[in-house]
């Protein structure tokens, strides 16, 4: 059984790799994928435009305006000298944001009383105004500070102090670059095994496989073991990039991780293989795999936590291999979480596998015959 077995794997092997598209596919496009996302998918902002509208000439109001000045997430675009100014850059997106200070700023804190600046945030981007009023807040923060330090006023009676655990420089690339992994083996060992058994129909030589010696289940294994060999290649790779390139920290086990990607291959192959056994040609297969694909990743966590989807579309998560997946790959990557912690993730990867490689046998079974 096990000759068979490694015979069909060495077959499935070089119709992968034979074929140049095959190997473009298989190999290429999941590190350019890392990279770009790796670069371009980040909830960060950098120099962002802004304008300022400064009616006060004092040093407080040049203090304050410097702070902005000399911080890498602002970019200083427009100097203003009339309010109607600030309507029409927002309009045509010249600029995010606005930061208008009135005439008596200084004036008003020399004497002792509170003065206000005004914020104008383009809103068309609520998650960019919401990171961009963050950054506002702490330079006005560290301001107040410095100018009650200078003046010789005790500070306030309860000072916050922030600090943020598993990511103290709140990079959003900690945060996505270990969901990539994720996301590019379901999308690589999915593609790779939902094809399989459609390739043997689309090109004739599955009735070939019928007249040898492989029972049912041998074809299945012989069909899953190069997918799987290929995702963990490929995850050996991209955790390594992950780590040796972005400077994603690895706190927790290795053991741990790669019992977690074994699981997740599981799962991920089982899908990929009930899929290509419900498919007649290759382009059946690639179609089933993407009305597979696009909910797994909306749905696994990997930019919108579960916690704010509705009720309903929490319980059809729990279908959904990836969003276990990507709980131990942040736990691991950023929090060192053990094993013992994360067993209530494995075993719902475990099950999903199972059960889905045993529909696929029994579909590759039924309409073997």
């Amino acid at each position: 059984m096990g000759r068979r077995i490694v015979a069909l794997m060495v077959k499935e092997f070089l119709a992968l790799l034979k074929d140049k598209k095959s190997r473009l596919v298989v190999f290429v496009p999941p590190l350019l994928q890392l990279l770009v996302f790796g670069y371009a998918a980040t909830f960060d902002l950098k120099h962002v435009p802004y304008a300022i509208y400064n009616e006060d000439q004092g040093s407080a109001s040049r203090e304050l305006l410097s702070g902005f000045q000399g911080s890498p997430n602002f970019l200083p675009v427009a100097y203003l000298t009339h309010e109607e100014e600030i309507a029409p850059l927002i309009d045509r997106r010249d600029v995010l944001m606005v930061v208008h200070v009135g005439p008596r700023f200084t004036s008003d804190l020399l004497l002792g009383r509170p003065s206000t600046i005004q914020i104008i945030v383009d809103g068309r981007n609520s998650n960019t105004a919401l990171l961009t009023l963050n950054y506002v807040q702490t330079i006005i923060v560290h301001f107040n500070e410095q100018w009650t330090a200078r003046v010789g006023k005790d500070g306030p009676p309860a000072r916050l102090v922030t600090r943020a655990w598993f990511n103290p420089n709140l990079e959003s690339r900690w945060f996505i670059v270990p969901g990539i992994v994720g996301l590019l083996l379901l999308v690589v060992v999915t593609l790779v095994t939902s094809l399989s058994v459609a390739r043997e129909r689309e090109q004739g030589t599955f009735d070939q496989l019928l007249v040898t010696p492989l029972r049912p289940v041998e074809i299945l294994i012989g069909k899953a073991l190069p997918g799987f060999l290929i995702g963990l290649a490929e995850a050996t790779v991209i955790i390594l990039i992950a780590v040796n390139w972005f400077r994603i920290p690895l706190l927790g086990s290795l053991a741990t991780l790669y019992f977690g990607i074994i699981l997740f291959l599981l799962s991920a192959i089982g899908v990929g293989l009930m899929i290509s056994s419900l498919s007649v040609t290759q382009q059946q297969g690639l179609l089933g795999a993407f009305l597979f694909l696009v909910p797994a990743i909306i749905l696994s966590g990997f930019t919108t936590p579960i916690a704010n989807m509705p009720p309903f579309i929490q319980n059809i998560t729990l279908l959904n291999p990836m969003r276990y997946f990507m709980v131990v790959l942040r736990g691991v990557f950023l929090e060192g979480t053990p094993f013992h912690l994360l067993t209530g993730q494995f075993w719902p990867m475990a099950v999903i596998g199972i059960v889905c490689l045993a529909v696929a046998t029994w579909l590759f079974r039924h309409r073997m015959y």
